[in-house]
């Protein structure tokens, strides 16, 4: 057996095994129109920790902050958030309140994109007295893929 490697096996099965605490990650976004910098933010915020929560705003709520409807109804762009394998849990934010989610799903970590406004998110969490890690994913090519510039040019293209 000179040269050949002992595969060694575990003594009690993989359930008997002391478990390691489980990270929640949750990230948010509207995901108008899916693209490789959308599937960056949410494979890099799902290394963060072993399941990945994605929020998908509201048409509403992304008619607020970005002053236009989206191009996709919520239930589409909710549908295709969906279907990613990373995402384990994906669901509609709240038209009330956004903490709302939070509170009931309390990750340890909410993952933003590079792009997106929270400079009020730490003292929101203090206020609430959540200890959640927060994380900004840096960008992937993002004067190629951000929805704003895939948008604009889908509009100048002649029908």
């Amino acid at each position: 057996m000179a040269g050949k490697k002992k595969k060694l096996k575990a003594k009690f099965p993989q359930a008997f095994l002391p478990k390691q605490k489980r990270l929640n990650v949750m990230a948010f976004g509207t995901f108008d129109i899916l693209h490789p910098g959308h599937l960056f933010y949410l494979n890099e915020s799902r290394k963060l920790g072993n399941s990945l929560t994605v929020i998908v705003s509201t048409d509403s709520n992304s008619e607020k902050i970005k002053s236009k409807k989206p191009l996709n109804n919520e239930n589409i762009r909710l549908g295709k958030i969906k279907n990613l394998r990373i995402v384990d849990k994906a669901i509609l934010g709240s038209e009330k309140d956004m903490f709302e989610i939070v509170r009931k799903i309390k990750p340890d970590i909410i993952a933003l994109g590079y792009d997106q406004k929270a400079e009020w998110l730490g003292e929101k969490l203090e206020k609430e007295k959540m200890k959640i890690g927060v994380v900004r994913i840096h960008p992937f090519e993002e004067k190629k893929y951000k929805s704003s510039i895939i948008l604009g040019k889908i509009r100048n293209i002649p029908a």
